[in-house]
């Protein structure tokens, strides 16, 4: 144990190496359903070079570590460790935002980087970065594009990784490399931006694309030092419209609609408990919110940056009005308990300090998966009888589906808040958790990102990709020494 613990010291510093009992507990568990695990040691890194002698530390000592970047409270289980006697690997002090390139709009960062600090940077050279739904104060934008967290913008998302292009990863067996256009040399930041390689492009090095290798992984695969990321421009004109229906269903015509004519920049679909949380500061205010906001909302978001701004808008504002009275919905400015205005600075800013989906009940269970926005309200209408059948009040689960990868696809998502000091009411949504999470998968949802008991559902569901998964695991990590236990059918 003290030797173990030494050679930490040797690679990191003494005080980045903490073993206190207070600190291994709060790691220990998390906000999920995870089972709980303790680990062995968190190790702060303050480099790339740091996670490369830790990652071959592990290999020599066969020690699993657990890669995490964002700040605490996590709600997935996937920065739980899995198997005993594991170490943290804890990347937020990685703070560096490496490169701002205007020109390029690219930005490179460190895993430590959060929302509101990477934005701040951004926004002084006129640009800023696709955001997920209201992030948390405390989020790496690492973390979250490396998971392709639905983004907002999904009418300009031209491919399903966007926005990140390129990274260096130190994999599993200790071997560090560029991935994308900067895999291909040399492989110094400073030199390539001197021959005029701004790390634009995902694929390589070569004709490989080792990015593939570590999305949605959880850190299974290795971990991530920097990322490259495509910006925009800031917008110097924003508008949103908001879209009242009765029914899910009431809007799809109009989403597509929208979709096919890739107008505007961002468009989402919320039902009104779901958007009662997002717009409410205190549990009562959403309680209220509840009782007069419309049943769903779509919202519809215009904006345009240095060229032609007015026009811009105005001309997108006459077609997309015209699509929504072709297809029955009205475009406002405002319903009842919400402005467009105000949801767009919601949406677009990160949570304060306390995370906005705990608001409502102080905890809460995601059920989140990939489909298509015609199947969405079969999934809704089982979701809803599910919660009848378990005793849960349907008025308090949120809808969200959020088109992505210019609506080829959406991501759908269930928020099931609960009281945590209750125990009937957790075990309640535990219990409902697991059974709509079986089901969903039967309705042919897919966990693309299969945290906790969704690796067991999604991966038992194709053998081959399981076999295919497992040796690349073999190839990239030969010793399982990152994150073990997930992505493993249990």
């Amino acid at each position: 144990m003290e030797s173990m613990k030494q050679n930490l010291v040797d690679i990191v510093g003494a005080a980045n190496v903490i073993d206190s009992p207070e600190v291994l507990a709060s790691y220990s568990k998390d906000e999920s359903f995870a089972t709980p695990m303790k680990p062995w040691f968190v190790v702060k890194v303050e480099n790339a070079e740091q996670v490369q002698k830790l990652v071959r530390w592990a290999n020599e000592t066969k020690t699993t570590l657990v890669p995490v970047s964002s700040g605490a409270p996590h709600f997935k289980g996937d920065t739980v460790p899995s198997v005993p006697q594991s170490v943290i690997v804890d990347l937020s002090g990685m703070k560096k935002i490496i490169s701002i390139n205007r020109q390029q709009r690219m930005c490179i960062i460190e895993p430590g980087v959060t929302y509101g600090q990477l934005q701040e940077a951004l926004a002084k050279e006129g640009m800023t970065l696709s955001t997920c739904l209201r992030p948390r104060a405390n989020k790496s934008v690492l973390t979250s594009v490396l998971e392709v967290e639905p983004r907002l913008n999904c009418l300009h998302q031209f491919n399903y990784t966007e926005p990140v292009r390129c990274t260096e990863v130190t994999f599993g067996d200790g071997n560090q490399i560029f991935t994308g256009e900067a895999g291909n040399g040399p492989k110094d930041l400073q030199k390539q931006w001197e021959l005029g390689k701004w790390q634009v492009h995902s694929n390589g090095p070569a004709a490989t694309d080792m990015l593939r290798m570590v999305l949605q992984a959880q850190g299974s695969m290795g971990i991530v030092t920097w990322a490259s990321m495509k910006c925009e421009l800031l917008p110097t004109i924003k508008k949103m419209y908001l879209a009242p229906a009765n029914k899910s269903t009431d809007l799809e015509d109009f989403v597509y609609k929208a979709i096919w004519a890739r107008i505007g920049d961002k468009l989402y679909v919320m039902n009104k408990a779901y958007l009662a949380s997002l717009m409410g500061e205190t549990a009562e205010e959403i309680a209220e919110l509840k009782k007069v906001m419309p049943n769903w909302v779509a919202a519809f978001g215009l904006s345009a940056d240095i060229l032609l701004p007015e026009l811009k808008v105005s001309a997108q504002e006459h077609d997309i009005m015209e699509y929504a009275k072709q297809t029955g919905v009205q475009l406002l400015p405002r319903v009842p308990g919400a402005s467009g205005e105000a949801v767009l600075e919601k949406s677009i800013n990160p949570s304060g300090d306390t995370y906005w989906k705990q608001t409502a009940k102080g905890s809460f269970q995601d059920i989140f998966f990939i489909t298509t926005l015609d199947r969405t309200s079969k999934f809704i209408e089982a979701m809803y009888e599910l919660a009848i059948e378990a005793g849960y009040p349907t008025e308090d689960i949120g809808v969200y589906i959020q088109p992505q990868h210019m609506g080829t696809s959406v991501h759908l998502e269930f928020n099931l808040p609960y009281d945590p000091n209750n125990a009937k009411e957790a075990k309640k949504v535990k219990d409902l958790y697991a059974v709509a999470s079986r089901e969903m998968s039967k309705l042919g949802g897919y966990y693309a990102r299969p945290y906790d008991i969704w690796a067991n559902i999604q991966l038992n569901k194709d053998a081959q990709s399981y076999i295919m998964l497992q040796k690349m695991k073999d190839i990239f990590d030969p010793n399982n020494i990152m994150n073990t236990g997930k992505l493993t059918i249990k």
